[in-house]
């Protein structure tokens, strides 16, 4: 998947010579992915997970075979290439929410902590390495080859999904509602359920508000640095290894508790470090307080995720999953302030204001709610519930 992006974007521009094709690419994938994540979190919440999965899989393979051929034929336009982004962007809000929700009940509320980071560690990784070995096979070999490899990937991707156990979300009773009703239903629920709430409003105050630093980095190298092209992919090299860091020091960590006092250090960490990346001079130290900014985010962005996970119930997985992942889908719309801030204060400035404001709001929001600052009591009750709760509802081949 990260890989394609590289590819699609490379195709986007050889077919078109536009700018503005790269910008339809990536919101034909976004629109989808924002209108359809509560339809995704709501169906994954009735149906069984791990087939939603496996169909999810099988379309975006086949939409890698379907642009291979036109590719292999010479027949290949840009709407072709539109048309599929759109198609990805529409399963992944299925997909996404469902393998969340399974990895709980394949690892179980214990370890989902140290599970989600050794995820998030692997996406980070692809980061990485996904981009980089695109555009080496399309150096070294060509397009067709970089789909062929691709759609490779993406059908092993479902041959490793047929050997994870049958999962079926348990149902409330009363049973099934009309699928309007479940997902009002989930916005009802973090109504009702503040620490839900609570974490995923905390989650998303990064996201919005410093985070969106990554579309500033063109920007920002060439104001501060100039190192050109050869510096962006070194500088989204550093964050990725700084992701990935995080996720292992968060899975060696183990799920312990006093999970506030983790989120508080990480989210102000990624906030000062970040800071003093955009205003160290030197380019390669900079590259440090960079890795470690993107160490303290990703390892933020695990536990919170991890907590949410622990405080809902089996029967809303879905839905909350969906709203956790709407919040990369968020992230775009901190963008604009940043972008405008940087027009007239340069791209440098304009982050470093994001990261006092994250600190700011950060600090308020411990200090305004009760509900967060009690998060790990309320962590450890819901934890206690699950040891003493009878294990029935579920299929016995789930565990």
């Amino acid at each position: 998947m990260q890989g394609q992006i590289l590819t699609r974007s490379i195709l986007a521009w050889d077919l078109t010579g536009s700018a503005q094709s790269l910008a339809y690419i990536n919101l034909v994938v976004a629109v989808p992915m924002m209108f359809a994540s509560m339809i995704g979190g709501a169906i994954t919440d009735r149906v069984e997970r791990r087939q939603l999965v496996i169909v999810g899989q099988c379309l975006i393979t086949g939409n890698e075979i379907f642009i291979l051929i036109l590719l292999l034929l010479g027949q290949l336009e840009f709407w072709h290439l539109l048309c599929t982004a759109f198609i990805a962007g529409c399963a992944f809000p299925f997909i996404m929410p469902a393998r969340m929700a399974i990895t709980i009940n394949v690892v179980g509320h214990e370890r989902i902590q140290s599970a989600m980071a050794i995820s998030g560690g692997a996406m980070n990784l692809s980061r990485v390495a996904g981009p980089a070995m695109a555009g080496i096979i399309i150096a070294q070999f060509s397009i067709v080859a970089a789909y062929i490899v691709s759609t490779l990937l993406y059908g092993a991707a479902v041959i490793c999904m047929l050997f994870v156990k049958r999962n079926i979300a348990i149902q409330p009773e009363g049973g099934k509602q009309p699928l309007l009703a479940d997902i009002v239903y989930g916005f009802q629920y973090i109504k009702v359920n503040k620490p839900v709430m609570v974490c995923l409003l905390f989650g998303l105050v990064p996201m919005f508000l410093a985070m969106p630093f990554q579309s500033l980095l063109v920007m920002l190298v060439e104001q501060s640095w100039q190192t050109g092209e050869t510096g962006i992919g070194i500088l989204m090299g550093a964050g990725g290894v700084g992701g990935v860091l995080g996720s292992i020091w968060i899975a060696r960590r183990g799920d312990k508790s006093e999970r506030l006092q983790l989120m508080c250090v990480t989210v102000i960490g990624f906030a000062v470090l970040l800071g003093v990346f955009t205003q160290t001079s030197i380019f390669y130290l900079a590259l440090l307080p960079l890795a470690l900014a993107n160490l303290c985010a990703s390892a933020f962005q695990t536990v919170n995720n991890a907590t949410v996970q622990i405080l809902v119930d089996d029967s809303v997985r879905g839905r909350m999953s969906s709203f956790m992942m709407m919040s990369f889908g968020l992230t775009p719309l901190g963008v604009f302030p940043m972008a405008i801030a940087a027009d007239y204060f340069g791209a440098a400035n304009a982050i470093l204001g994001a990261c006092i404001a994250l600190v700011v709001v950060t600090a308020a929001f411990i200090g305004l709610s009760k509900t967060l600052r009690e998060i790990d009591s309320t962590v450890e009750i819901a934890m206690e519930k699950v040891r003493t709760k009878p294990a029935h509802g579920q299929p016995t081949d789930q565990h």
